[in-house]
């Protein structure tokens, strides 16, 4: 197509011209015979609902995500928030763990086994490809650690940033929050309290009114995740137990690391917040009171005995003496000797009638002796607590007791023979079981697999108990034959084979066999057919032989 020269100036865009284009009245003209063709548009499949992208999509928002949570009720509580707020987000929170696209572990460090669990649990999730997001009191107060390498991380205190690390790790990003909630510079209790929930009980609602606490137990780890002492203001507190009652739920439990010294970095105490809460709890439902130390209810006393006789408060409360040696307590740096202990429960159990103190126990604290040990058996004896709970213990990493000298094993427990047949689910011990079956876990040592070994019991659990071999005992096996290999056939005898042989030496014979099947098989159907005319006739023949007799018997009546 022609064009103008360079050199010619144009004033507008439409001056481009060429005597070949159309002009405007000719565009004009043949517009009037240019028809639109109308398409049929197919409405039913624009209103079909569009499919739902897989799960396994990297759309965040859509996977469905599995929580565990171990420890306290104040862990709980904290699994609770996530669960609501990843749920709000639209996520599913399922409770079958192989459906999930992600697991969220939410993890205690107060003891070794809870640790263990945690650390299986997370092994497992990467055996089957799981999506995971580590929460809780391990990874707060130990991230570096080795089976912690590469995996995303959310803090204690930054619950209310769930839905941020878990749709980053489904990008598949790891993240890591750690950090402590802070207000001009002031530590706060943690996120907030009117946060989205899902109740694992919709009757129960768990508030943590603080978090942290005042103490540096020498055995504490939980000191190291959880930090200081930081309490949530009375005014938030007293919303959500409002907020909770129009919910349905009839029984708020308090927790924290110790409820005792709520309000202290705030200039208020617990009886305080205790009458702001009973004056909005309707009638029927209950407030229980969670873990106190003896040393900050001890100020309190008259208080706490009027809040615990309130119709609308369990009469109950749990206050850990861990021991009855005050030697044990100032190795523990508990700040409080046995007769304080005594002076709390002793006020309580006055003032308040029939109220159930609940204490806590560890035996075998580094520097424990047996007089240590008898005088907390005998301060059992003479309280009998109604719930106690006895923990040995567990020397926690980076924990000043975890560095002391440790008491011998054949304290804690005696020396056991044990066969060992197994080897552990989580494949770190062998399996063994002692004259009364229980189960005893014992190093992976091939030697001792079969075999019965002398062991030192060192360590309970709730289903087990753990062995250490005697260096110097004899390990032997009880049977006289070595063993068949795993997957071997038993009960093989010569009589056995001898059958085994002439049966493959018959093989040849197959076809034969094959040939005389089929005519049988063609046999017992005539053979059957015959037997059935025969039963027939046998029949028949009895039949008429009865009418004759009846027949006779007749006509000699008659003529008679």
């Amino acid at each position: 197509m022609p064009s103008p020269s360079c050199d010619v100036l144009l004033d507008d865009i439409e001056d481009i011209m060429s005597q070949e284009d159309s002009n405007p009245q000719d565009r004009h003209f043949s517009r009037k015979h240019v028809f639109p063709k109308v398409r049929k548009r197919n409405t039913q499949k624009y209103l079909q609902e569009e499919p739902m992208p897989p799960s396994d999509s990297t759309i965040p928002g859509i996977q469905k995500i599995w929580i565990r949570t171990w420890g306290c009720s104040h862990n709980n509580s904290d699994g609770e928030y996530m669960a609501g707020q990843l749920a709000a987000y639209g996520y599913k929170i399922t409770e079958n763990a192989s459906d999930a696209d992600l697991w969220l572990l939410n993890s205690c460090t107060v003891k070794n086994p809870a640790e263990d669990h945690f650390r299986n649990s997370i092994k497992k999730a990467q055996e089957e490809n799981k999506k995971v997001v580590l929460a809780g009191c391990v990874p707060q107060a130990q991230p570096r650690q080795d089976y912690l390498k590469g995996l995303s991380i959310i803090g204690v205190q930054q619950i209310d940033r769930v839905v941020e690390v878990v749709e980053e790790t489904i990008k598949g990003h790891s993240v890591r929050l750690l950090g402590q909630k802070k207000d001009n510079g002031k530590r706060l209790g943690g996120a907030r309290l009117d946060l989205p929930k899902i109740r694992k009980n919709p009757l129960i609602e768990i508030i943590s009114i603080n978090t942290g606490c005042l103490n540096a137990c020498t055995y504490c780890k939980t000191k190291h995740a959880r930090g200081n002492l930081a309490s949530y203001p009375i005014d938030e507190l007293v919303e959500r137990a409002k907020q909770s009652f129009q919910e349905g739920v009839c029984e708020i439990w308090l927790t924290s690391e110790d409820t005792g010294a709520y309000g202290r970095d705030i200039g208020t105490d617990l009886p305080t917040l205790l009458w702001k809460l009973v004056e909005v709890i309707p009638e029927g439902a209950m407030l229980r009171l969670g873990m106190t130390n003896p040393p900050y209810i001890l100020e309190h006393l008259e208080e706490m005995a009027k809040i615990l006789n309130h119709p609308r408060v369990y009469a109950f409360l749990h206050i850990p003496v861990q021991s009855a040696s005050d030697s044990v307590l100032m190795d523990m740096k508990r700040e409080y000797c046995v007769a304080d202990f005594k002076q709390v429960v002793d006020f309580l159990k006055e003032k308040v009638p029939g109220i159930t103190i609940a204490t806590d126990i560890i035996c075998g604290f580094p520097g424990e002796t047996d007089q240590d040990f008898q005088e907390t058996v005998k301060l059992v004896e003479e309280y009998k607590f109604p719930s106690l709970f006895i923990n040995q213990f567990y020397p926690r990493p980076g924990t000043p007791a975890a560095k002391a000298e440790q008491v011998p094993a054949h304290v804690i427990g005696e020396r056991q023979q044990v066969l060992v047949t197994e080897e552990s689910f989580d494949s770190k011990f062998y399996v063994a079981h002692n004259r009364f079956y229980e189960q005893v876990l014992v190093p992976k040592n091939p030697a001792f697999m079969g075999k019965m070994v002398e062991v030192d019991i060192y360590e309970s659990g709730k289903h087990f108990l753990k062995g250490q071999p005697v260096s110097d005992s004899r390990v032997y096996t009880p049977s006289i034959s070595k063993p068949l290999a795993k997957g071997e056939v038993s009960g093989l005898t010569q009589e056995f084979r001898n059958r085994l042989g002439s049966h493959l030496n018959s093989a040849s014979d197959t076809c034969t066999a094959t040939r005389h099947d089929s005519a049988y098989s063609r046999m017992v159907p005539q053979m059957f057919q015959h037997d059935c005319v025969l039963r027939v006739a046998a029949g028949l023949a009895l039949i008429t032989l009865l009418f004759a007799f009846l027949a006779r018997v007749y006509t000699y009546s008659v003529t008679k």
